[in-house]
Order: C-alpha cells, then structure tokens, then sequence
C-alpha cells in the first residue's frame, strides 16, 4: 500500500473511518467514457470499480476502497 494511503487504514487493511476494507484487485476492462474499470479480486470475483481517481489499463493492480480505486499498486504491494 503507498505510505500515504497507510494512515487511512488500520493494521488489518480497514478504512479508519468506515471499516471498510481496502482491497486490491486487477482491472480486466476499462470503459473510459464512464470511468469505470471491471476488476477481478483475489476471491475471483468481478466487481465494477470507479477509476476517476487513478490511471487504469487492464492488467493493473488498484487499491479499491468502497467501490473507488484510490491507488495504483505494484505486485508487491498488493501482496
């Protein structure tokens, strides 16, 4: 995770805020005229995420917070 999204979430990855957990998943298909990215989790299951905060292709690892992607990440800090 970028160290300056660390002070958002707590040790187990949970937003400080809501609870909600920080996820990293991998976009397979953007549609850039929305915004909008379907992204694979770790379970394997799709999900469609908002991308208009990050630079998304498919292939990429986002860190995906409440629906949002707040962070590009790299394999190792998705892991």
């Amino acid at each position: 995770m970028p160290e300056a999204l660390g002070a958002c979430f707590d040790p187990a990855g949970h937003c400080i805020t809501c609870g909600d957990l920080g996820e990293s998943m991998r976009v397979l298909r953007v549609d850039e005229s929305r915004a909008l990215a379907l992204c694979e989790g770790r379970d394997g299951a799709h999900t469609t995420v908002e991308i208009g905060l990050v630079d998304a292709a498919p292939g990429a690892l986002l860190l995906v917070h409440a629906g949002t992607a707040i962070a590009a990440l790299d394999d190792e800090a998705a892991a």
